[in-house]
């Protein structure tokens, strides 16, 4: 009896499928050892490995003996809840029930960042198009610059599904590495002088009940008005808000805030892994989508930080924005707003810019859903 016979995984390995169990084991390592965002990479990191290892059960297998398709659980998992975009709007749930749009209402003008730094998305889609994707992988490449894991995989899953794996780890490994990837492109695009501008005028002013209730119901109607293609992904992120806001479901906002985030984002995180296969991963059409998102999230910090600076050409000293804030405008909250609080403090250790960088952030999250709603709507017609 031959190998094939006795340990048939072994006989079908090839190195394709050792690299891609490699780039599980390095998420799994970036998660424990480093905690970039443990709860996604880990469940990618140990999917990776499941799928990568020849005949596993985790995906669908022809019965050699009946001939007949035997459905994995990941394949499974991921046509009831990628496919449907079932998980990622159940996540945007959690999100919104997570998120307090009070730091926003106290500095409005911030609301603006988040649509400044969406700026990477079309410069990467041009890009892309230039390069030879056509418009539907382009738009689902750029989206990675949303900074927004839920809005990536919506937009990938219904324009560009073939690319998912590569969209996905890229979009959830760039928003781990905003610490690492943010810094120094603030730093190019700054002066000292800037980086040490104190922001004043921020205040603690209570903001009324009734104006929290109001804000995602009045947010759902209108983008729905102005772009019925995004009502799913703003619906859900501003239903998660108004559960969290309405004062009478206080166990169903924890809930969503804890149980099914923490459910929801284990079986996104390993169901995305189901795309993670050797022989869809290891293309040079894989490396070209990651260097592109690596192109969008730095041309959105980029985006976020010339247009504070831009504004501060019409502002007074002692009314100047601290450009480093315009960075926070990508959605990723609320990483985004501490590292940025962090340098802040490194610059001057009595410079409080983490209330500025949490509004521009809340901003971001809007942002980076409404870009993802344009994109439904107006892609479709340019294709």
């Amino acid at each position: 009896m031959g190998i094939e016979q006795l340990l048939p995984a072994i006989a079908g390995m090839t190195w394709q499928h050792l690299v891609m169990i490699a780039v599980g084991g390095v998420l799994i390592y970036l998660a424990i050892a480093k905690e970039y965002e443990p709860t996604l990479l880990l469940p990618m990191g140990f999917g990776a490995i499941l799928v990568n290892i020849p005949l596993s059960s985790a995906l669908t297998q022809i019965d050699p003996s009946t001939g007949k398709a035997v459905e994995g659980v990941l394949n499974v998992f991921f046509e009831a809840g990628i496919a449907t975009e079932i998980f990622p709007l159940l996540i945007f749930i959690a999100i919104g029930a997570m998120i307090d749009f009070s730091p926003l209402f106290r500095n409005p003008s911030l609301l603006l960042f988040g649509a400044a730094a969406q700026f990477g998305i079309f410069m990467t889609m041009l890009l892309a198009t230039f390069l030879g994707y056509d418009i539907r992988e382009a738009a689902s490449i750029g989206i990675i610059g949303a900074a927004d894991g839920p809005t990536s995989i919506v937009v990938a899953s219904r324009f560009a599904p073939d690319l998912l794996g590569p969209i996905s780890v890229a979009a959830y490994s760039y928003m781990a590495l905003v610490p690492i990837i943010q810094p120094p492109v603030i730093r190019l695009l700054t002066t000292k002088k800037e980086r040490l501008i104190r922001m004043t005028g921020h205040n603690n002013k209570k903001i009324s009940k009734k104006a929290l209730i109001a804000f995602p119901i009045v947010i759902t109607i209108a983008a729905g008005i102005i772009a019925p293609s995004s009502l799913a992904l703003i619906g859900f992120l501003m239903f998660g808000n108004l559960i969290r806001e309405c004062g009478v479901l206080n166990k169903l906002s924890m809930s969503a805030q804890n149980e099914l985030s923490s459910l929801v984002t284990i079986l996104l995180g390993i169901t995305i892994a189901s795309t993670m296969t050797a022989e869809r991963f290891i293309r040079l059409d894989t490396l070209a989508i990651i260097a592109l998102g690596l192109f969008a999230f730095v041309f959105d910090t980029f985006g976020g930080v010339i247009f504070a600076k831009f504004l501060n050409l019409f502002r007074k000293e002692g009314n100047k924005i601290n450009p480093m804030v315009g960075a926070c405008g990508i959605s990723a909250f609320p990483m985004s707003a501490r590292v940025i609080h962090q340098m802040g403090q490194k610059e001057d250790p009595y410079n409080y810019l983490l209330m500025p960088a949490i509004s521009a952030n809340v901003g971001g999250q809007i942002g980076s859903v409404v870009a993802g709603g344009i994109i439904l709507t107006l892609v479709p017609l340019l294709a």
